[in-house]
C-alpha cells in the first residue's frame, strides 16, 4: 500500500523537528521517519545530556578550586558517577515519548524504521511505501570509524554517557570537541585520563593560541595529553586493553603502547546516510555530506536536506535549527530564503570553556587589528578560582566590524553570544564598547576586550 504525503521529513532530531513545527499551520499532509527513539543526537545522545555531565563535573570542581579561599568543603570532592548518571537520564528517558506525541499532536503521521529511496519521490520504510512531493533528509551524524584492528573494543561517546561503572582509566583517541569535553569530565569523576591525537594540534577550527593555553589548563587539571600519535591499533586483554600509536619524527618512527580500562572514540563524527540509497533519488553526496545550495535543495529538487547530514555548515544544533527554518521557508513559503552562517558561535565545555566565533587569523594585517588578552590575573578569572582564561577578539578596522572573538575563561559561552549578535546583526565594534559600558551585564569583562 502506498502512501502519499505533501512532506515526508526522515529523521527526528533539531532540522527535522524543526520543518515539522510548520506541520499545522501549514494545512499539509507531513510524515515523519526515524530509525531510533525520537528526538535526534542533541536531546538524547549529544549536547543536552553532555551539558549535564559537564555542569556537574564544573560544579564539583568550582568547589574544590576554592578550598582555603572561604568556600568549599575542607576535602576535594569528585564527582560521583552512578547518582550523576541517573540525574541525566532523567533528562532522557521520558523525551522519545513526549517527541513522538508532540509530532502526532500536530497531525503528523510517524513511522519507525530505516527508510531507503525507491525513486526520486518515493521511501520505503520496512512494508510501508511513502510518496511524497517533497521529502526533508535530517538524519544526523554517526561516530567515525577509524578502520583500525580491534575498533569493536571501543566505546563511542554515546555509550560512555551510558555506562553505568566508570573506568579508572581512560583513553581518549581524537583531539576534538568529543574527546577534550569528556575527558574533563572524567578527570572531575577521577580517573586517569590521557589523549591520543593524531596530528599537532587540538580543536582544528578554533584559534591556536586559546586552544594551547586550554592544552595546558588541561595538563594542569591532571590529563595527559599527546600529539602526533595516530592509534593504528587496540587489542583486548585479561586487564583492560592495549592501544598502539605510531610516533614519527624527522628521523625515526615507532610504534608506542599505552594500557587502559576504557578506550573511548573520540574522532568526531560523521554524515548518516550510507544506506539511503541516495543514488535512486539522483541524490548527490561528498567527502563531507549530502550536497545541498544555500537554499537547502539538493540535486534532486523534490529533496532538501539539513542538519548534520549535510556537508553545508558545521555540526552544531544552531546551525540545523537554521537549516530546518529555511528548508520550511522555502517548500512551504516558495520566498527564496537563504542560509546565513555569520555570526553563529561554537564553544567546547571544558573546564574553562572555550568559545569562538567567526574567523580566527587575521591573513591582512593592514586590514584587521587583533586584540589580544591573557585575562589569567583578571578578577573574574581569579574569583572563580581559574588559573587560565584569555581573549582574542580580531577587528575589521575598514569597516570598524567584528571578524572573530575567542574566549577561554569565565563565561565564555554566554559572552560569546555578545560578538556573536553584533557579527550577526552587522553592529560596529564601536557599538558594542558604548553598549557593555552603558548596559553592564554578567559579561562585563567585554568591555576590557575590546
Amino acid at each position: 500500500m502506498e502512501n502519499e504525503y505533501d512532506i515526508i521529513i526522515i529523521g527526528t532530531g533539531t532540522a527535522g523537528r524543526t520543518l515539522a513545527g510548520r506541520a499545522k499551520s501549514s494545512g499539509l499532509k507531513f510524515a515523519i521517519i526515524d530509525s531510533r527513539e525520537y528526538g535526534g543526537t542533541c536531546p538524547l545522545r549529544g549536547c543536552d545530556p553532555k551539558k549535564v555531565l559537564a555542569g556537574v563535573s564544573e560544579a564539583t570542581d568550582w568547589n574544590n578550586r576554592l578550598i582555603g579561599k572561604g568556600v568549599g568543603t575542607e576535602e576535594p570532592l569528585v564527582v560521583y558517577w552512578p547518582s550523576l548518571i541517573e540525574f541525566k537520564r532523567t533528562f532522557t528517558e521520558g523525551y522519545p515519548r513526549e517527541a513522538e506525541k508532540m509530532f502526532a499532536d500536530m497531525g503528523i503521521d510517524t513511522y519507525r524504521g530505516r527508510a531507503y529511496f525507491e525513486n526520486e519521490n518515493t521511501v520505503f520504510v520496512g512494508k510501508d511505501k511513502l510518496k511524497g512531493k517533497y521529502i526533508f533528509l535530517a538524519t544526523g551524524s554517526k561516530p567515525r570509524k577509524l578502520n583500525i584492528p580491534g575498533e569493536e573494543y571501543m566505546t563511542t561517546s554515546e555509550e560512555f554517557m551510558e555506562i553505568e561503572k566508570f573506568p579508572g582509566k581512560i583513553i581518549f583517541v581524537g583531539g576534538g570537541y568529543i574527546s577534550l569535553e569528556f575527558a574533563h569530565i572524567a578527570r572531575r569523576v577521577g580517573s586517569e585520563v590521557l589523549i591520543l591525537h593524531r596530528s599537532e594540534k587540538l580543536l582544528g577550527g578554533f584559534d591556536s593560541d586559546l586552544v594551547n593555553m586550554l592544552v595546558k589548563a588541561s595538563e594542569a587539571a591532571g590529563i595527559r595529553i599527546l600529539t602526533n600519535r595516530p592509534v593504528v591499533a587496540v587489542e583486548k586483554g585479561n586487564n583492560g586493553f592495549l592501544v598502539s600509536a605510531e610516533y614519527k619524527t624527522e628521523t625515526h618512527s615507532e610504534i608506542q603502547t599505552f594500557n587502559a580500562d576504557m578506550v573511548v572514540n573520540g574522532a568526531g563524527r560523521i554524515p548518516d546516510f550510507e544506506d539511503l540509497r541516495l543514488e535512486n533519488a539522483g541524490v548527490e553526496t561528498g567527502k563531507k555530506g549530502i550536497i545541498v545550495d544555500k537554499r537547502m535543495r539538493t540535486s534532486n529538487p523534490r529533496v532538501y536536506a539539513g542538519g548534520d547530514c549535510t556537508a553545508e555548515g558545521m555540526q552544531l544544533t544552531p546551525v540545523a535549527t537554521l537549516q530546518g527554518e529555511v528548508a520550511a521557508a522555502n517548500i512551504l513559503d516558495g520566498n527564496g530564503a537563504e542560509a546565513d552562517y555569520t555570526g553563529i558561535p561554537s564553544a567546547v565545555f571544558t573546564i574553562p570553556v572555550l568559545a569562538s566565533v567567526g574567523i580566527s587569523e587575521a591573513k591582512d594585517n593592514s586590514k584587521y587589528r587583533v586584540i589580544f588578552h591573557d585575562r589569567s590575573k583578571w578578577n573574574t578569572t581569579r574569583r572563580a578560582g581559574l588559573e587560565f582564561a584569555a581573549s582574542k577578539v580580531i577587528i575589521d578596522e575598514t569597516k570598524d566590524r567584528i571578524a572573530g572573538a575567542h574566549i577561554l575563561g569565565p563565561n565564555a559561552e554566554e559572552a560569546i553570544n555578545i560578538f556573536a549578535m553584533a557579527m550577526r546583526l552587522g553592529l560596529r565594534a564601536s557599538d558594542i564598547r558604548e553598549m557593555v559600558f552603558t548596559y553592564p551585564t554578567v559579561c562585563s569583562d567585554i568591555r576590557y576586550m575590546l
